[in-house]
């Protein structure tokens, strides 16, 4: 038995064991496709630029690493300094002002009808004030909305870690069923070149005509020119999934996985009742909501007064001699309360209680019409699931029956029953059916993606 043998063997009941093979392209080959499992090195780093990864280690990776991702993080940071700088308007603010001033020509007032200079020519003056808000609804709002904005901001980064969660896996699974069907056309160029031999011995001698022959050689090369189409097109799918784990894109990327276990896991239960409160954008609308809410109340607040206390200490110098102006100070010092009350802005807070409330029953409209959309959505993403799942099925038992006829019209053909057109029809059902069983997984798994996240079970 050949290697090419082995190979094919193993692939069809998909378990290989890997011994020392003389050609090293083989063994890259093999242990590309047809592995089924990760591999590590005893003293290997664990380090994800230099190993194969799992779906997992690839989503786990993107989380980190996407800048998108990274923006949302920062967004959070940038947030929590904003609610800070709100909030510190609550502590008390201190200011301190200093100035020096000469006067070339002093004020002049009218005294008991004569016209006199008053002052001195030298002033200076240090001026330290403290002030402490008692009641502001700018500072209020800032202080009891502060839990639901950082809220907001984490529920926009965990939106976004699950779409870029999602898109990883659909990218992951297509690179990886791309790689198979690489395999299949191996496997059908493998084919087309025993038929090649075959319908080539039979021309030397005289069973058939060159026709079969000449057949098979385009066989052949149509095998081939889909090989480097799928080659080609693996590139720019790898190139897509670097990207969207924001990998480097010159690194090496190597993906472990085994399809036995992916062909395992594309059940679903179909029995779930969609859970709107799992979705990440109805509690993105609800916590819209209580800011919404919060914004009602601030206006209703601007109706109270505002209120802070106030306090400073003054040292004056005077003196009309720059020399001597630091000599003698002349303090002042003072407390006491504000309070401002607006009385009438025409009209404006009314206007703008009115404005909250009609915003406040637009985010209820958004929730009944996102409600709605996901309804559409499940119910969509359901039925491409369960259409898919029994293409896959058919697609599988197709896979089966179509390597029955092939290998029973090849015999046939070998032994002058058979003409050569069935079994290149033959071939082509093989290949064909193969390809289509990987399409159809691949479908199958996007769309259980697609399933798990209209009912809100996919968290990242």
């Amino acid at each position: 038995m050949t290697i090419t043998d082995i190979l094919l063997l193993a692939m069809a009941y998909r378990k290989v064991w890997f011994y020392k093979i003389l050609d090293k392209r083989t063994s890259l080959i093999a242990g590309a496709l047809l592995f089924p499992v990760l591999l590590f090195s005893q003293g290997e780093k664990q380090d994800s630029l230099q190993r194969k990864v799992t779906l997992i280690e690839c989503v786990a990776y993107a989380q980190t690493h996407n800048p998108q991702l990274d923006n949302a993080r920062l967004n959070e940071q940038i947030v929590e300094a904003a609610i800070r700088t709100r909030l510190s308007d609550w502590y008390p603010q201190l200011n301190f002002n200093y100035n020096l001033q000469h006067n070339f020509q002093l004020p002049t007032v009218n005294f008991n009808g004569n016209f006199v200079n008053t002052g001195t020519q030298n002033t200076s003056g240090l001026y330290l004030g403290a002030t402490q808000n008692i009641f502001n609804p700018d500072v209020l709002l800032a202080s009891r909305s502060a839990h639901v904005v950082r809220q907001q901001a984490s529920q926009s980064s965990q939106e976004q870690k699950i779409n870029i969660g999602a898109a990883v896996s659909k990218a992951y699974y297509d690179v990886i069923l791309t790689t198979e069907q690489i395999g299949i056309t191996e496997q059908d160029i493998q084919r087309t070149q025993a038929n090649l031999k075959d319908a080539f011995y039979q021309y030397q001698s005289g069973i058939v005509d060159k026709t079969d022959y000449k057949r098979a050689t385009i066989a052949v090369n149509n095998a081939s020119s889909q090989k480097v189409f799928y080659e080609q097109s693996l590139k720019g799918k790898f190139a897509y999934l670097k990207e969207l784990m924001g990998y480097p894109l010159a690194a090496n990327l190597q993906l472990a996985y085994d399809t036995v276990q992916m062909a395992n896991n594309i059940y679903l239960d179909t029995l779930y009742d969609v859970n709107y409160s799992g979705r990440i954008e109805i509690r993105l609308l609800e916590t819209q909501k209580k800011l919404q809410a919060y914004n009602l109340e601030y206006y209703k607040w601007s109706f109270l007064p505002t209120m802070s206390a106030f306090g400073n200490y003054n040292l004056n110098f005077l003196n009309n001699q720059f020399s001597k102006l630091y000599s003698k100070s002349f303090p002042t010092s003072f407390a006491g309360i504000g309070l401002a009350f607006p009385i009438f802005q025409g009209g404006k807070r009314i206007q703008q209680i009115k404005q909250a409330q009609l915003q406040i029953s637009q985010v209820d409209n958004d929730i009944i019409s996102l409600k709605n959309s996901i309804n559409t959505e499940y119910t969509q993403a359901l039925g491409n699931y369960k259409s898919n799942l029994k293409n896959y099925t058919a697609q599988r038992e197709n896979v089966a029956l179509a390597n029955e006829v092939y290998e029973v019209i090849r015999l046939q053909y070998r032994s002058g029953i058979k003409p050569y057109l069935d079994v290149i029809t033959a071939e082509a059902d093989v290949r064909t059916a193969q390809i289509n069983l990987y399409n159809a997984l691949n479908q199958l798994l996007s769309s259980k993606i697609d399933v798990q996240k209209a009912l809100g079970l996919l968290d990242f």
